[in-house]
């Protein structure tokens, strides 16, 4: 079963920007969330996709994620289909040793939120923390971006 294991920061400065060395445009919503999974489409750029996760455990670092390429027609579609407001941001993804931060930097309702987060092998694995990272908000919900699809960042 695919795990995803992930650590989720928010963004101090812009410094990260210099330091990309790739940016892509994503649009995404939610097709159903429940207690169990979530169902997401996202658009990158000229790729479109269809992810199930499932539910994280505990600590917020793990969880099943399943995706599969689909055609932007399609996720176009699928997207009318969404619940609440679709999310839009610029993802910059950043190398540090063996690692790959991607930001997130959120457009529309949730301008001005940055979040960076690094994909690990298990959930104990040390990692290089650049200065533009900032406090930690793993396994805290309001940074999920299905909770930002329904409680935007501009009402907090």
């Amino acid at each position: 079963m695919p795990q995803e294991i992930e650590r989720k920061f928010l963004v101090v400065s812009n410094s990260y920007k210099t330091q990309s060395y790739r940016q892509t445009h994503i649009i995404q919503g939610y097709l159903s969330n429940s207690d169990k999974s979530t169902v997401r489409i996202r658009i990158c750029d000229d790729k479109a996709f269809l992810t199930i996760k499932g539910k994280s455990n505990s600590s917020g670092t793990s969880r099943y994620e399943w995706e599969k390429e689909i055609a932007i027609a399609e996720a176009e579609e699928l997207l009318l289909l969404c619940n609440d407001i679709v999310i839009e941001k610029d993802r910059y993804e950043v190398t540090t040793g063996d690692h790959m931060y991607e930001v997130d930097e959120f457009l529309g309702d949730n301008t001005g939120l940055v979040v960076a987060e690094i994909e690990l092998k298990n959930e104990s694995e040390s990692f290089f923390k650049p200065d533009w990272l900032g406090k930690e908000v793993t396994g805290d919900k309001r940074f999920y971006n299905v909770y930002l699809s329904k409680k935007p960042y501009k009402n907090w």
